[in-house]
């Protein structure tokens, strides 16, 4: 048998408990899914691949996104515990930040230089770990400059905690980055603290999202000569696009991915890999954009399609390779019938980027899932390996 682990299905059933003993057929009818699929999800036989579902599903039990994902509260993963014991440090820099304090910086400009692309290259590893440790020293030097080095670091610390699953302050780092770039009327900057703010938002609040990213495509339109503002203006039309998909908007989404695509067309991917603060904009972040606009809208095999034509270790950052593989996973588990080639898919997740894999909710229970339908059958080897390298026991 499976010794399940706090997956979102058991969070679901604990929460549709608490709830007067709702029953699965009322979860449903409030969530607009069938009695079937809440009964396949609770028992982990069937995993949740659309946030437009997990908003429902927590409207319905009246929590928040959040707390079905369980993010802030999971253990057991050694790091991120390890990153949760830096995370009281960086709350502090971050509310002495915004209260306007500011102590004299001790790091000489080239020290901060360094450190900040140290802790870049930690992010475009996914070494959350090891970049949390840094980030409260980090920030309070940042503030001591101001201007675009605390924009810089701040979107780096929203970045990081956004991954660990500290989406709240994630949003306090956000808007930090936001007012410094603004301080400073950095243009480009502007548009990377919006989009981080934008991305730093509930997973409730898509639409909030995507008007965010609207206003700021608008604001940033007339400084589209600086390569680095339209590489943040493609960004933010993906994001616009991607939110625009989970609000029900597909029309909307349509039309903020045809500019995406028309802008990376025009510019190319960027020949270091990763360009304008790393954010890779270019055909490849576009298809792997479409991608996982394509999974939320259930569209398995137009995933399966668009993986084809794309070669995501172009790319420097280890997430963007995650992103691809998870997407090809979880297209291939759907239905049960290639659950090998998913397998194969979620190990090459895991090598390109462990640590996020390993605390990414969707993708645990997506393995979890996995075992649960191997059950009549042995566990292979590769997926009881998996299983334990993410902190998951799976036994027989």
């Amino acid at each position: 048998m499976v010794t399940k682990p706090d997956t979102i299905g058991a969070r679901i059933r604990y929460w549709r408990m608490r709830r007067g003993g709702m029953t699965q057929a009322v979860l449903a009818g409030l969530a607009g899914v069938t009695q079937s699929y809440v009964s396949q999800v609770e028992s982990g036989r069937k995993t949740i691949d659309r946030r437009s579902t997990l908003v429902a599903l927590a409207a319905a039990l009246q929590v928040t996104v959040a707390d079905l994902l369980g993010q802030g509260t999971e253990s057991g993963d050694p790091a991120r515990e390890s990153a949760a014991e830096c995370v009281p440090a960086i709350w502090s820099a971050l509310i002495e930040i915004e209260d306007g304090e500011r102590r004299p910086s001790t790091y000489t400009p080239e020290r901060l230089t360094a450190e900040t692309a140290r802790a870049d290259q930690l992010r475009n590893s996914c070494n959350y770990s090891a970049m949390a440790r840094m980030l409260p020293d980090l920030l309070l030097e940042a503030a001591a400059v101001g201007g675009t080095a605390l924009a810089q670091v701040a979107y780096l610390a929203s970045t990081c905690l956004r991954h660990l699953g500290y989406r709240h302050l994630a949003l306090n780092a956000a808007r930090v980055s936001v007012s410094a770039a603004e301080d400073v009327e950095d243009r480009a900057w502007i548009g990377a603290s919006r989009f981080v703010y934008a991305q730093s938002l509930p997973i409730e609040s898509a639409r909030l999202a995507a008007n965010s990213a609207d206003r700021s495509l608008a604001e940033l339109q007339g400084d589209a000569s600086d390569v680095r503002v339209r590489q943040m203006l493609g960004q933010l039309h993906l994001m616009a696009a991607l939110a625009s998909t989970v609000d029900a908007r597909p029309d909307v989404a349509r039309d903020h991915l045809a500019e995406a695509a028309r802008e990376a067309a025009s510019l190319g991917d960027p020949a270091d890999g990763g360009g304008f603060n790393g954010c890779c904009f270019g055909p490849t972040n576009v298809g792997l954009w479409k991608m996982s606009i394509a999974a939320e809208q259930g569209e398995y095999g137009k995933i399966i399609e668009l993986s084809r034509t794309i070669r995501p270790q172009v790319l420097k950052a280890s997430n963007r390779q995650l992103s691809y593989w998870l997407d090809i996973g979880r297209a291939l588990a759907d239905g049960g019938r290639r659950d090998s080639e998913a397998l194969a898919a979620f190990i090459r997740a895991e090598q390109a980027a462990p640590i996020p894999f390993a605390i990414n909710p969707l993708a645990r229970d997506a393995v979890v899932t996995l075992a649960q339908r191997a059950q009549r059958r042995a566990i292979p080897d590769d997926l009881r390996l998996l299983a334990g390298r993410i902190g998951i026991n799976l036994a027989v």
